[in-house]
């Protein structure tokens, strides 16, 4: 079983400060990193780390070479990655000393990924795979409905939120995953319930209440609750909880048990700085679990 994620690239600048800016304030940073992040290569690399076999399907620049080299390294298969000559995709990730965050993204290549790749990549996959979706790529609807047509389960992060990209993608959805403002927008956008959202099984994650699993047809609701730690930076921890799930459920997990190994991983990335070089290892997760168990 493959997990493929059409997913976004990019390198993330860090800059640390005592708050967030207000508005027509300028700031000093007491420091400033670089590091491999975007949503999507935050998920795959998270779900690699998880144990899952990841194909990223996406776009880089002429300078971004030094992304691919890390995500291969982080245990993610590269092979349908392509260099543009548009520049990558960045962020301008700002963290205050609660670990809270503000970011600002340049989609670059991201926004630019050739049809044929996504194609070419998910030519010779087919039920029992995976595709993830997020908010940072062009091609979203198009490869999610030809992933369905193959016969794969389509799972898709609502984010960044845009009202009109999640209805589009919607009807190619197996699982949809979200957080509760997500969630809100959603509902408001189509006067709907969350248990009425038009898709087979929705994951809500709500920070320090856990995350929430519905399969409204079903009428099935799964309850996981979230570990309590001392936060670092935020950054990423949506996204390491997503490439978990995803890898779990991969794995033939249930989804209480995907959903509480996704959350141990999430709790574990906060407290820590940075964003895809900073996820978790299934080794470091599984230890968490188990000295979470013990505590209970």
């Amino acid at each position: 079983m493959t997990v493929f994620n059409l997913g976004s690239i990019n390198t993330d600048h860090f800059y640390r400060l005592a708050h967030l800016p207000a508005p027509g304030e300028t700031l000093a940073a007491q420091s400033y990193a670089r590091g491999l992040g975007g949503k999507g290569a935050n998920q795959s690399v998270a779900a690699a780390c998880a144990g899952a076999e990841v194909r990223h399907i996406g776009a880089i620049g002429p300078e971004g070479g030094w992304m691919v080299e890390r995500l291969t390294a982080l245990g993610v298969d590269c092979r349908h990655v392509a260099q543009l000559e548009t520049v990558s995709g960045h962020a301008i990730i700002n963290i205050d000393a609660a670990g809270e965050n503000a970011i600002v993204i340049v989609p670059g290549a991201n926004r630019a990924i050739p049809e044929a790749l996504a194609r070419e990549a998910l030519a010779g996959a087919g039920p029992g795979d995976v595709l993830i979706l997020q908010n940072e790529t062009s091609l979203q609807v198009e490869t999610a409905r030809f992933a369905q047509e193959q016969g794969l389960f389509v799972v898709y992060s609502a984010a960044p939120f845009e009202a009109d990209a999640a209805l589009a993608v919607l009807p190619h959805v197996s699982l949809l995953l979200l957080n509760e403002i997500e969630a809100a927008q959603l509902c408001a956008a189509l006067e709907v319930s969350l248990e009425s959202l038009p898709v087979p099984a929705i994951c809500m994650t709500r920070g320090a209440q856990g995350a929430l699993w519905l399969e409204p047809e079903a009428g099935r609701r799964i309850e996981a609750p979230a570990f309590r730690v001392t936060p670092v930076d935020t950054t990423g921890a949506g996204d390491t909880f997503a490439g978990y799930l995803v890898a779990g459920l991969s794995q033939g997990l249930d989804p209480a048990s995907a959903m509480r190994r996704a959350s141990a991983a999430a709790a574990l990335k906060v407290t820590r700085q940075g964003t895809a070089e900073a996820i978790p290892s299934a080794a470091e997760t599984e230890a968490f679990l188990q000295e979470q168990s013990l505590s209970e």
